[in-house]
């Protein structure tokens, strides 16, 4: 079962795939994306990396399109690097958690002042 977590008002909402039968998960998680079609997305993907662009398309097996985006590379002793990726195809097997982005709040953040331990990769659990 695709667990989607709704957050109240200017919160940030996730779609988590990490604990779902694959051919249940898929047409769940399109059906939840049609929200955020043309609207900034950030990815985690299953081996760690955040990814964040504009979703510009998807398909039933949770491929995801993204325009203007880029990768945040985190280290524990270096400001955050991005990675520029313009248009940036991510198959649907390797998305964890998609998130909204609140361009507002993340325009506040001063990433050069920002130090994190790298995410690690994300163990898929069937249930």
């Amino acid at each position: 079962r695709l667990s989607h977590i709704a957050s109240p008002e200017n919160q940030p909402t996730a779609i988590n795939n990490t604990q779902t039968k694959p051919n249940t998960a898929s047409s769940n998680m399109a059906t939840a994306l049609a929200e955020w079609s043309n609207k900034p997305i950030q990815v985690l993907t299953c081996d760690g990396r955040l990814i964040i662009g504009t979703l510009c398309g998807y398909d039933q097996l949770q491929n995801l399109v993204l325009k203007n985006s880029h990768e945040r590379v985190f280290a524990p002793d270096a400001p955050v690097e991005l990675v520029p990726l313009g248009l940036y195809v991510i198959r649907g097997d390797n998305v964890a958690v998609v998130g909204n982005l609140d361009e507002e709040r993340d325009g506040m953040r001063d990433l050069r002042e920002e130090r994190a331990v790298p995410i690690k990769p994300v163990m898929q659990n069937y249930i």
